[in-house]
């Protein structure tokens, strides 16, 4: 150990100069390839995933208020954020699917009318929705409460 350090002191201050210039340059590491890896992982993982399940819900627009044909014999479900009903009468949400069925199976184009009431998720009310489609609703009018 004694003749390295011997050795280095006896050459000249340029000599030990660019030594010490070498070690400090083969120590550097270049960050632009592993940035370019990263970025090309990133950029393969954005395409290659799916974040959201997107589904479509098919829902008409209520008829003006001036023509009320349309309106008649429609099935009108209440959503409230403690309970369900249907026509006025509490049901669960099973219930409730299996009479819309029901009633949707003995006339096909017949409208079912959902109508959330303030404070009910959107989440809730497409819960509801989808439950009702299942059941065999096609016909299906989202209003608001006034």
């Amino acid at each position: 150990m004694n003749r390295i350090m011997h050795r280095a002191a006896s050459l000249p201050p340029q000599r030990r100069l660019a030594d010490s210039n070498k070690a400090r340059r083969r120590s550097l590491v270049s960050l632009t390839p592993l940035i370019d890896v990263v970025f090309i992982l990133l950029i393969f993982f954005m395409l290659a995933s799916s974040f959201l399940d997107w589904r479509a819900i098919a829902l008409n627009a209520p008829a003006p208020a001036g023509s009320a044909s349309p309106m008649e014999g429609a099935l009108l479900v209440e959503v409230m954020p403690d309970r369900l009903r249907l026509a006025g009468e509490t049901l669960s949400l099973d219930a409730l699917a299996e009479r819309v069925g029901r009633r949707v199976a003995q006339a096909p184009d017949r409208r079912v009318v959902i109508k959330p009431a303030r404070g009910v998720s959107l989440q809730q009310t497409v819960q509801v929705l989808d439950r009702l489609t299942l059941a065999g609703a096609a016909n299906l009018s989202l209003v608001r409460d006034r």
